[in-house]
């Protein structure tokens, strides 16, 4: 093979990979506006049952459950609160929303999906585990766990993350 075409080769190897690389990464940073919000806010949560502990501060929502705060939902088959500690008790206010069970987040135009979610209210942050997908508009994206931080409005996925980038109007 002649010199210029290995250099032509190389030098198209090494374009595709700069431009293919931030696809094939093992983590990524994504603005994610519409989850910014002010965590200050009232949870609501409504089930098909509930069951609660007060020895050790938690409760379980089982069966359709759906969290509202603010503009942000969280649906999930189960979702156990835990509630914050004070002298010992259970103070009545929310610490931690584990949900389990084919969990989806939805706040405006995007949405996220995965197998597990632990909402942090004192954080201000959501880890969502297994299998995430993240939609925003048209955009996919894919890993094995996206840490959402409410506060700032960006999301980290992480996990041999996959993005799927619609770059105009097809025919």
């Amino acid at each position: 093979m002649n010199r210029k075409i290995k250099i032509l080769i190389v030098g198209t190897l090494a374009i595709f990979m700069t431009q293919t690389a931030p696809a094939l990464a093992q983590s990524t940073s994504v603005p994610f506006g519409g989850l910014s919000h002010d965590t200050s806010q009232q949870v609501e949560i409504v089930s098909d049952s509930f069951t609660v502990s007060q020895s050790d501060g938690t409760a379980e929502f089982v069966g359709n459950v759906v969290v509202g705060q603010g503009d942000m939902r969280l649906s999930a088959g189960k979702i156990v609160v835990k509630y914050a500690a004070g002298d010992g008790k259970a103070t009545g206010r929310i610490n931690l929303l584990i949900a389990s069970g084919g969990v989806t987040l939805v706040s405006g135009t995007e949405a996220a999906e995965a197998k597990r979610a632990v909402y942090s209210i004192k954080k201000g942050n959501i880890v969502m585990t297994g299998d995430v997908i993240l939609t925003q508009g048209k955009n996919v994206l894919s890993g094995q766990k996206m840490i959402i931080d409410l506060k700032t409005g960006s999301a980290k996925i992480e996990g041999r993350v996959k993005t799927i980038f619609q770059t105009g109007t097809s025919k």
